[in-house]
C-alpha cells in the first residue's frame, strides 16, 4: 500500500513543525544575542554551524529506524528531543544576560540537542516517505512537504517577531514553549497509524551499524549519489552569507532592501518548487532527472546574470536576477529530494533510513562548509580586488560547481530509475 494524498499532507505537518522549531534558533535567538545582547555574530554562527555539524549522526537515526522497523517512534522522539533542545536554547539566552560561561554551556548542549533532534525526526520522515509514496507521486510529495516545511518558517518568524515586541525574557519563554509543545502535539497528531496501515510489522534488523552502513556506500548509486549532494548542496548554500552583503555593498541596498531582496529570493524558491510539483506529478511533463539537470543549469546561469550586473552597481536590475536565482534553486532542490525518495528503495532491502540519513548528512555538511567558504572566499578576494570583483569570482565559481553537479546528474541519473531493485554494489 501506499501513502494517499492526505497521508501525504499530515506527513508535510511534521515537516512544517520542524521548520518552525529550528526558525527559532536561526532568526528569533540569532537576533536577541547580535541586538538585545550585543554579542558577536559569530557566537550564533558558530552554534548554528555546531547543530549542522552534529547532523552528521543522520545515518545512525536512518539505520536505527530500519533496523527496528518502527519510524513513527524516531519521529516522534527526534521531534520531542528537538523541542527539548529550543526550549533550552532560549534558557541559554536568559543564562548569557548574567554569566556568558553558562549561558554558552547552556547553548551549546541545547544546540547540539537541536542537531539529534532534527537529524532523528528529520530522517526517519524522509524514509518513511520514501518508502510509501508511489513513484508517480514522488515529485509531488517532495513538493508539498517542503512547501508546508517554508511555510512554518515563514509563518513562525512573523508571528513570533509580532509576539515578542515588545521583547521580555518572560515573553520569549512563554512564547518558544507554546511553538515547540505545539510542534510535538501535532507531530504526533500527523503521524499516529500512518505507518501501521501501511507497513506490514518487519523482525528487527541484528546487523551492526558501521556494517549496515559500509554495505550502503559499497552500493555505487548510493556513493554518486552522496557525492552529488554534498557537490551541488555546496553550490547550493555558497551564496547564502554572502548575496545581501554584496546587493548592500555594490548595490547600495539598504539594510530593510536587502531583507525584501532575501524575501523575492525565497518567493522565487517557492515557485520552482511548485513548478516541478505540477509539471512532474500533475502534468506527467520530464523525469526527475531532467528538472535536477534543467536547476542546476538555470541556477547556474542567474549566477552568472548577477555577477555581470556588478559592474554596473545601483540601479542594476539585481532583484529580478535573484529571483530567478530562487526558481531554479527551487526547482533543482525539490527534484533533488524527489530524486533521493526513488533511490533510497534501490538496493539492498531495509536501508532505505541509512541511504536517506547518510544523503541528509552529506547535505548538512555542505550547508556548513558552502557558506564558510563562499564567506571566507569573498573575504580573501575583497584583498586585492573590487568588491564586485571579488563577490563575482565566488558567484563565477558556484556557477562553476552547478555545472559539474549537472555533469554528474547526467551520469548517476541516468534514465528514469527502474521500479527493479539493483543488485548491492551495482
Amino acid at each position: 500500500m501506499t501513502l494517499s494524498w492526505f497521508q501525504i499532507v499530515r506527513l508535510g505537518l511534521v515537516q512544517m513543525a520542524l521548520g518552525a522549531i529550528v526558525v527559532l534558533t536561526t532568526s528569533t535567538l540569532n537576533r536577541l544575542m547580535v541586538v538585545e545582547l550585543s554579542l558577536p555574530a559569530v557566537l550564533p554562527g558558530l552554534l548554528v554551524a555546531l547543530h549542522y555539524g552534529i547532523q552528521m549522526t543522520r545515518p545512525h537515526w536512518g539505520f536505527a529506524s530500519d533496523a527496528g522497523g518502527h519510524r513513527t517512534r524516531w519521529i516522534i522522539g527526534g521531534m520531542a528531543v528537538l523541542a527539548a533542545g529550543a526550549l533550552m536554547a532560549a534558557f541559554g539566552v536568559l543564562a548569557l544576560e548574567t554569566s556568558f560561561a553558562t549561558g554558552m554551556l547552556i547553548s551549546i548542549v541545547a544546540y547540539a540537542l537541536i542537531g539529534l533532534g532534527v537529524g532523528a525526526s528529520g530522517t526517519s520522515l524522509l524514509a518513511l516517505l520514501a518508502t510509501t509514496t508511489a513513484p508517480h507521486r514522488r515529485a509531488a510529495a517532495a513538493t508539498i512537504t517542503w512547501l508546508m516545511m517554508i511555510f512554518g518558517i515563514a509563518v513562525t518568524a512573523g508571528v513570533v517577531g509580532a509576539l515578542i515586541d515588545p521583547y521580555t525574557p518572560q515573553l520569549l519563554i512563554k512564547v518558544v514553549s507554546v511553538v515547540v509543545i505545539g510542534a510535538v502535539v501535532v507531530t504526533i497528531i500527523a503521524v499516529w497509524g500512518v505507518e501501521r496501515h501501511l507497513i506490514a510489522v518487519r523482525e528487527p534488523d541484528a546487523t551492526p551499524f558501521r556494517q549496515g552502513l559500509t554495505e550502503v556506500w559499497q552500493e555505487r548509486k548510493a556513493r554518486n549519489f552522496t557525492l552529488f549532494v554534498f557537490l551541488s548542496m555546496t553550490a547550493y548554500f555558497m551564496q547564502e552569507l554572502i548575496l545581501e552583503p554584496y546587493a548592500g555593498l555594490v548595490f547600495g541596498y539598504t539594510p530593510g532592501q536587502s531583507t525584501s531582496l532575501s524575501g523575492a529570493q525565497n518567493g522565487g524558491v517557492f515557485v520552482g518548487m511548485l513548478t516541478v510539483g505540477i509539471m512532474a506529478t500533475g502534468l506527467k511533463i520530464g523525469a526527475l532527472r531532467n528538472w535536477v539537470m534543467a536547476g542546476c543549469v538555470g541556477s547556474a546561469g542567474a549566477l552568472a546574470m548577477i555577477t555581470f550586473l556588478g559592474p554596473i552597481g545601483p540601479g542594476a536590475p539585481l532583484m529580478p536576477a535573484v529571483v530567478v536565482l530562487g526558481f531554479f534553486n527551487g526547482m533543482f532542490a525539490v527534484a533533488a529530494i524527489g530524486a533521493m525518495m526513488a533511490l533510497a528503495g534501490q538496493g539492498r532491502s531495509q536501508r532505505e533510513g541509512t541511504r536517506m540519513g547518510l544523503w541528509g548528512a552529506a547535505q548538512a555538511v555542505a550547508a556548513g562548509f558552502g557558506g564558510l567558504a563562499g564567506a571566507a572566499m569573498v573575504d580573501i578576494l575583497r584583498l586585492t580586488l573590487t568588491d564586485a570583483q571579488a563577490f563575482g569570482s565566488v558567484f563565477i565559481f558556484e556557477a562553476a560547481l552547478f555545472i559539474a553537479a549537472t555533469a554528474m546528474a547526467a551520469k548517476i541519473m541516468d534514465r528514469p530509475l527502474p521500479s527493479a531493485t539493483l543488485v548491492p554494489g551495482e
